[in-house]
């Protein structure tokens, strides 16, 4: 009976019988909300971002200040040497003077406008954080699943290497008892030396991805857990591009926070305008302190039919202060048109997200769509290429193929394993990157996909569907040229 390299073989070769194949232990491994909840802990841009925060909600308490009464207290030392020419006399005087003064805003325009323009930016900085940690949701599977999809190339490029390993071992055979030349050894070693050259390259993905998982989550992670193929590839929900742009332009946090920097912007704009306006302020004073220092005995100044004042004097004062701008240098006019300039510049950028939006909406959406099509093209592409490479070896060993022939349907096979995984974790990250487009990504969508974890997960095992190798031997007995 004919020999045949099948993929379950190759698979079977490359966990058991290489080296590097080692897995680690099954309580070291993570899941993906664990990642998730790491990241929000520990993720250096969240802290940034909620600190941002929290500074910039500030700017209502300090534009609130501006509404609210303002009290002052202060005291005033001070030394007056008084000097007479008729008759020749000086006078040194010392004392201290004691005020309060108490400012109540009446009419202020352009503080109220600049309360209002401070809600609306406090409001963008609330849901530009909740942009950024809903962010942090996308980034933690797409970190995530760069790992797994590192993990099952890395298996792929060992299964492939191992294949080559074989099909070297096989055409050294055949040229040792005459049945090949030494060009088949050749092609051989070459396409081998090539799959190793491969795989040491993907170990260093497999590390790099890991790294990024550090840096995502300041946490050190020896395995996660993988996907199962029994993952559900189905069509978004709902399947309609126009439900998801209406939703997104509902819904997307980017654009509801340009809305308020807009909000923001017409604000500004009123409060500049209102320099124009008159200003009024209630006003009390409290003084007590020398009659010297308070100016009342340097002018000689009494009350009729009393002596000029002499000791502490203590005075009250209430009133009313009206101020009526008229002529500033054209600041409030150039201030006026720097806002609306401004205004104008936020109103373009608003638009220009929202047809950002827009675009990355549908796109997400065919791509999902495409993404189901696709994963079920690539797994059928992998059983048509095992039993292509297995006829390919057939026809080798009786001598209707050469070995260049059976290389190539090698080459080919692992590169539809790899396309297939690439496939699933674009569907994966597609929805998404689709639900943040919309606006409705959650932890709730990390938790959902987290019901198909595999704690137990193998990748030198399972980067493949168990049905896969089943599925190409039928496919090869039903054929003619088995």
């Amino acid at each position: 009976m004919l020999r045949r390299l099948s993929l379950a073989l190759a698979v079977a070769s490359a966990s058991s019988g290489l080296a590097w194949a080692e897995e680690a232990p099954l309580s070291a491994k993570t899941d993906l909300v664990s990642v998730y909840q790491e990241a929000v802990n520990n993720n250096a841009d969240l802290a940034a971002a909620r600190a941002d925060y929290q500074a910039r909600k500030e700017v209502v308490p300090q534009a609130r200040a501006g509404l609210l009464p303002n009290l002052s207290a202060g005291a005033d030392m001070s030394n007056t040497r008084t000097k007479l020419d008729q008759p020749s006399n000086t006078a040194n005087r010392s004392g201290t003077v004691y005020q309060a003064t108490l400012s109540q805003p009446i009419f202020r325009a352009d503080r109220w406008f600049q309360l209002q323009a401070a809600e609306a930016t406090n409001e963008q900085a609330a849901i530009e954080l909740s942009a950024t940690e809903q962010n942090l949701i996308l980034q933690s599977a797409e970190t995530y699943f760069a790992v797994l999809r590192a993990q099952d190339t890395l298996a792929s490029t060992k299964a492939e290497e191992a294949a080559f390993k074989r099909q070297l071992d096989q055409a050294n055979e055949r040229f040792d008892v005459g049945l090949s030349d030494k060009t088949d050894v050749l092609e051989a070693q070459a396409s081998y030396d090539t799959a190793r050259a491969n795989r040491i390259l993907a170990q260093r993905a497999v590390d790099d991805a890991f790294q990024a998982l550090i840096t995502l989550t300041n946490r050190d992670y020896n395995a996660v857990e993988g996907i199962k193929h029994t993952l559900p590839v189905l069509a978004p929900t709902p399947n309609d591009a126009k439900a998801w742009v209406d939703t997104a332009a509902q819904q997307n946090l980017n654009l509801q926070a340009s809305n308020y920097a807009v909000n923001a912007a017409e604000e500004t704009l009123r409060q500049r305008k209102s320099g124009h306006a008159p200003t009024l302020d209630a006003v009390a004073q409290y003084q007590r302190g020398d009659n010297d220092s308070l100016g009342f005995s340097n002018t000689g100044t009494s009350l009729p039919g009393q002596e000029p004042f002499g000791g502490d004097v203590e005075q009250r004062s209430i009133g009313l202060q009206l101020n009526i701008p008229i002529y500033s240098g054209g600041l409030t006019s150039s201030q006026v048109r720097e806002s609306y300039q401004r205004l104008n510049q936020t109103e373009q950028l608003r638009e220009s997200l929202r047809r950002q939006v827009v675009e990355s909406t549908r796109n997400l959406y065919r791509a999902v769509n495409t993404d189901v099509e696709t994963v079920q093209a690539r797994k059928q592409s992998i059983i048509s290429n095992q039993s292509a490479l297995e006829a390919t070896e057939i026809g080798y060993q009786v001598g209707t193929r050469n070995i260049v022939d059976v290389l190539d349907a090698q080459r080919q096979l692992y590169s539809s394993v790899r396309d297939y995984n690439d496939a699933r974790y674009d569907y994966i990250l597609d929805n998404l990157r689709l639900k943040q487009a919309a606006g409705t990504l959650s932890p709730a969508d990390l938790e959902a996909l987290a019901r198909f974890l595999k704690p137990d997960y193998n990748p030198d095992k399972d980067f493949l569907p168990p049905d896969l190798a089943k599925a190409a031997e039928t496919s090869l007995r039903s054929s003619p040229e088995y």
